[in-house]
């Protein structure tokens, strides 16, 4: 009940909403770090049919439209398919949870030299759990791997999850990589890999004076703990969180997203 009370208590509610929109509104130069998955659309069983509608692909031209806001996309989706949705607007993007960063109108760019011959150790793993559970599959990226589960029974995918993160953080324990779990995900990636260190890029020698992060994901964590305490950091869902503040779902966020464009 305690635990309850606490996230009631840091809901972004009615009150909260209308000082955010009006900082929003008076500051001179704002920055917006929007995560997609989980964040702007409600995650899907399938990763490629997650396209953004007609409404979210509006809400992004019309903020980013405004010379004084910028808007970083950040998503563990690969470069491709992120350029693919995303390249027509004027907004920077973050692939593979901060492997490659894209600023407004720039070129793709890694955030530092990185291997991937691990992958060849740990794809075997991961098929042969894709095996043991139906509905599971991999998906490989350029510098990154991942197991999804969201397809699968619940229960049992639930149980053998955990075992692969198990068998995965002792298998990995020479290796410099990190087991990440996601929503129905087990990713892996390089250890100094985080949305955090990809958002410096844009943090360092900001002149923002409104700065806002949402995201739904522990890897957005990284994100919320960086950023200035003055910063309106967001999780969705009612999860622990170093957040200032939570919103329920993508349908709220996408509430508050356009009470900022009105504003």
């Amino acid at each position: 009940r305690q635990e309850q009370k606490r996230f009631h208590d840091k809901i972004l509610g009615t009150a909260a909403r209308k000082i955010l929109v009006k900082d929003f509104a008076n500051a001179s130069q704002r920055l917006l770090f929007l995560d997609y998955d989980g964040t702007l659309i409600p995650f899907s069983e399938k990763p490629q049919a997650a396209r953004p509608g007609a409404k979210i692909l509006k809400i992004l031209q019309k903020l980013s439209s405004d010379k004084k806001t910028q808007i970083v996309l950040t998503s563990g989706r690969n470069r491709d398919t992120l350029q693919n949705w995303f390249g027509s607007l004027d907004i920077g993007l973050i692939a593979e949870h901060g492997i490659w960063l894209k600023r407004k109108s720039k070129d793709w760019q890694m955030i530092k030299p990185l291997t991937n011959e691990w992958k060849t150790q740990i794809l075997p793993v991961l098929e042969t759990y894709a095996d043991r559970l139906p509905g599971s599959f991999v998906e490989e990226k350029e510098y990154s791997a991942v197991w999804h589960y969201r397809r699968a029974d619940t229960e049992t995918g639930s149980l053998i999850a955990k075992e692969l993160v198990d068998y995965l953080i002792n298998f990995t324990a020479n290796i410099d990589v990190q087991v990440m779990q996601g929503h129905k995900v087990i990713e892996i990636a390089d250890v100094d890999v985080n949305k955090s260190s990809a958002g410096m890029h844009w943090l360092s020698g900001n002149k923002a004076d409104f700065i806002m992060a949402i995201g739904d994901d522990w890897t957005d964590e990284y994100l919320f703990k960086v950023l200035p305490k003055t910063a309106y950091t967001i999780r969705v869902g009612m999860t622990q969180s170093y957040a200032r503040f939570h919103l329920r779902n993508n349908k709220e966020v996408l509430e508050l997203l356009g009470r900022l464009v009105r504003s």
